[in-house]
């Protein structure tokens, strides 16, 4: 069975996409063929003219489980995609400590994955994305497996990371409010084969640190708006 079916988009450079829709819909399908982990069978995607053939360093991606090295320490985890690249023991050094700050990891770096919390997990996973330096920042349910309160929190540093950055991101949620917070567009995925439902665009300044966005008019309407284009799915499952 098709996981998705005629899906065209385009992301401009820079943009903060968001996809959400019915789990099984293909939301992670359409991510790992973006970051080249699955091959499609048919269609391209193009990151500027050139076709994606495998994976590659113009893309980082985080997931949902966190995926760090447990006998790695923080800044050694961070450095593993600079190992990769070639960086020699210096500039990984370098590098590693500066997206360590970044993300609010300052004086863990000697630290192992199971000392830290899961959102400080997350961070280091944010991190060792980053420190690439892609061009791309794909992040599969990244907040998914966290608390309530921690949640919040990643997603105000996510934008205040963004903001300095300006990294093209495409971000899979089944949370609603999460993909209106962050996000410049929302693409809602139809149940699977996945296509392309409605696209909203999400007219609300930046920056967005403070929560009583949630509380804007435009916010709520958004929101009814993508839930009612949910709701014609039986199968799907999203957070309100």
């Amino acid at each position: 069975m098709k996981a998705l079916d005629n899906v065209s988009l385009e992301i401009e450079d820079q943009e903060f996409v968001t996809i959400v829709g019915p789990s099984g819909c293909g939301k992670t399908t359409f991510l790992r063929i973006l970051d080249g982990l699955i091959e499609p069978t048919s269609g391209e995607i193009l990151i500027g003219d050139e076709p994606v053939v495998g994976s590659g360093q113009n893309r980082g991606m985080v997931f949902q489980s966190f995926n760090l090295f447990p006998w790695r320490t923080v800044k050694s985890n961070i450095e593993f995609g600079l190992e990769c690249r070639g960086d020699n023991k210096n500039e990984r050094q370098e590098l590693a400590q500066e997206y360590l700050e970044l993300v609010g990891l300052k004086g863990f770096g000697n630290s192992y994955p199971h000392e830290l919390s899961g959102g400080m997990q997350q961070r280091v996973g944010l991190a060792r994305a980053l420190a690439i330096d892609p061009e791309i920042l794909l992040m599969d349910e990244p907040f998914g497996a966290l608390d309530a309160q921690t949640r919040e929190v990643m997603q105000t540093e996510l934008l205040k990371i963004w903001s300095r950055n300006q990294k093209t991101v495409l971000f899979i949620t089944h949370d609603i409010d999460e993909a209106i917070y962050l996000s410049d567009r929302i693409i809602v995925f139809t149940d699977r084969p996945g296509k392309i439902d409605i696209i909203e665009e999400v007219p609300i300044e930046r920056p967005r640190y403070d929560r009583d966005v949630h509380s804007l008019d435009i916010f709520n309407e958004l929101h009814d708006r993508i839930w009612d284009t949910l709701m014609g799915n039986e199968q799907t499952e999203v957070t309100v």
